[in-house]
């Protein structure tokens, strides 16, 4: 019975020491070490890939954000402010736990191709945006009209930024030349060459536009 127990006790307390020393390693030295790479070579992205705008954190530039006035149309949406470059449509839902930056949750329709609802939204989005932006309905591009997997896609098109461009020059008084020349600029190729589409990341854009409109 003794060497029951004592073998119970060598048990249990080799069990705490692989508790105690898995805990120390993998709770906190682990963590620590990986924390202290990612802040020493990727401090950028390991920081939510932050985009800031004298010293203010002004969003990610890999989450989509609305850029919308604070009134709302007759169906209780917001507004999109003529003076910014719009992002694509998205499927997502309202944020209200962080709204600092106006983010969605991320999110689709999971409609079908055929839908009806999907077919007549893409419709009248083609119709507020053609409107929106002085253009026919036959020049707004698929990316405009349609909404990412993810709900919360940073990038649009580069056809989608040229369609905005004179609006948005002559909403802040801009000359278009200028506008035009900075979304060229703001142009990204195909990853590695290859992979993807040309694509602008709407918050980038926009912070650059801000500060264009500043001289």
């Amino acid at each position: 019975m003794n060497n029951s127990v004592r073998s119970t006790a060598r048990l249990l307390m080799a069990g705490l020491r692989a508790l105690l020393v898995l805990t120390v390693v993998c709770g906190v030295i682990y963590p620590l070490v990986v924390t202290g790479i990612a802040q020493a070579a990727f401090n950028d992205k390991a920081n939510g890939s932050e985009i800031k705008v004298d010293g203010k954190s002004v969003g990610s530039e890999l989450l989509g954000q609305s850029f919308s006035l604070d009134k709302k149309d007759k169906d209780g949406n917001p507004l999109p402010d003529p003076q910014y470059f719009q992002p694509r449509p998205s499927a997502a839902g309202p944020n209200t736990e962080n709204t600092q930056y106006k983010l969605l949750v991320s999110g689709a329709s999971n409609l079908a191709a055929d839908s009806k609802v999907l077919l007549d939204s893409i419709k009248q989005r083609r119709a507020d945006i053609a409107a929106f932006n002085g253009v026919s309905p036959a020049d707004v591009p698929t990316d405009a009209v349609t909404a990412s997997g993810s709900g919360v896609d940073p990038d649009i098109s580069p056809a989608y930024a040229r369609l905005q461009a004179e609006r948005v020059a002559k909403a802040n008084h801009l000359p278009a030349a200028k506008v035009r020349q900075l979304v060229e600029d703001h142009v990204d190729g195909r990853q590695l060459g290859f992979m993807g589409e040309p694509r602008v990341n709407v918050l980038k854009l926009n912070v650059a536009l801000r500060e264009l409109a500043k001289n």
